[in-house]
């Protein structure tokens, strides 16, 4: 198995000699300042991938090999193949990075936000941070703050009183702050940093777009782009939506072994796979990740490895240590091997470390939040110590 770690590019505050000094061999990387729906051109492309892979005299080599992510337009998630132009667009953006010699590409099709937190500097028992998902907090957003159309009848009266209980223990700049880090997108987001207003407008613009509906337009999408992905030999890889539910009012599509199923069945292009992400999927306890593994084992072709921890009310959650979360990462990462040794050296399995707490220096250093230095580098050794130790009990 391969080690990779995400990078956010020269002015993120975690350097390349960082990434060397972790260990890990391949970079996840992506052109961010590019915006939504425009075309990675080949030049900017190659650009970023001699940044990465010109290594200093005396340096270890680094290489990219996974494009987090080429973000889908929002009209795509709304009307399917009637964005034809936002399709071509991508296809475009595709060829781009598969001329760099790049054949893995994540992404993912979660409507208006991407992955959602409710807290990014959580304290926890030891001092560090993590971010967290409060679902009281969330649901004293909606209630009080965003008061989108309909949402009193999507919480109980006991989930009311417990957002009010949010409201008064958070304050209106504790509020304002989580409103602030839900609309703002997040470091990586492949959906658009929002004003409320406009956020409220984009959540209308998918009114009548149900579960079905959605998949549908992600199933139209996906058989636009796959014979382009086959011929220029990339693998997709879709990433869970996180949280694996429905947020805001919206659909997710993207959650349970289920729906990755109804993707394979309607797309069953070699070139539609899976990003395997432990920590989206694992916050539904009813999701049976070494389960999902070996069902869909073909189709994974990138690797994310993190473990959360459901908190008493199961609908909230924070980011753990690797290996202390509700992910059984043992018994994950003994899948991962036996796959992983079936394979030719070419088509080994890539992963990277997700997320990880704030710790040590991280706590006074630049980083973008849920991927700092020390915290990341405590993560990708633990997992490098399972990994060897499977490798060499198996």
């Amino acid at each position: 198995m391969r080690e990779g770690w995400r990078w956010f590019g020269p002015d993120a505050g975690v350097s390349l000699d960082d990434v060397r000094q972790a260990g890990a061999s391949d970079i996840v990387s992506a052109l961010h300042h590019v915006p939504i729906g425009e075309v990675w051109t080949e030049a900017e492309v190659a650009a970023r991938k001699n940044l990465i892979e010109e290594t200093p005299p005396g340096r270890s080599p680094l290489r990219w090999s996974v494009v987090e992510s080429i973000p889908i337009a929002d009209r795509v998630k709304r009307e399917g193949k009637v964005a034809a132009a936002e399709i071509e667009a991508w296809i475009a953006s595709m060829e781009s990075v598969a001329r760099c010699g790049i054949s893995t590409i994540c992404y993912n099709f979660m409507p208006v936000v991407d992955w959602t937190r409710t807290q990014i500097d959580y304290v926890t028992a030891t001092g560090s941070t993590a971010m967290r998902f409060d679902h009281r907090a969330f649901a004293a957003f909606e209630l009080f703050v965003l008061q989108r159309d309909g949402v009193e009848a999507e919480y109980s009266e006991e989930d009311k009183r417990e957002a009010a209980a949010a409201r008064e223990q958070l304050g209106e700049d504790g509020l304002a702050e989580v409103a602030r880090i839900i609309t703002s997108a997040l470091p990586g987001s492949t959906s658009d940093a929002l004003t409320l207003p406009a956020f409220k407008e984009r959540l209308r613009q998918y009114s009548g777009i149900d579960a079905a509906r959605l998949r549908q337009h992600l199933i139209e999408f996906l058989e636009a782009v796959t014979p382009a992905a086959e011929s220029l030999g990339v693998k997709l890889t879709l990433h869970p939506d996180d949280p694996p539910r429905p947020l805001l009012g919206l659909p997710r599509v993207a959650s349970t072994e289920a729906d990755y199923a109804a993707l394979f069945d309607a797309v069953p292009s070699g070139s539609n796979g899976m990003c395997f992400c432990t920590g989206s999927l694992g916050v539904r306890a009813d999701n049976d990740l070494v389960s999902i593994f070996r069902r869909f084992a073909s189709r994974v072709h990138f690797v994310h490895l993190r473990s959360t921890r459901r908190e008493s009310d199961s609908r909230s959650f924070h980011e753990a240590a690797h290996l202390d979360g509700d992910v059984d990462m043992i018994e994950v990462i003994k899948a991962l091997v036996a796959e992983d040794r079936m394979r030719s050296p070419a088509q080994s399995l890539i992963y990277r470390p997700d997320h990880g707490q704030r710790m040590l220096t991280d706590l006074t250093r630049q980083s973008a939040p849920g991927y700092p230095a020390v915290g990341r580098l405590r993560g990708l050794a633990e997992l490098r110590g399972v990994i060897r130790a499977v490798e060499r009990l198996t």
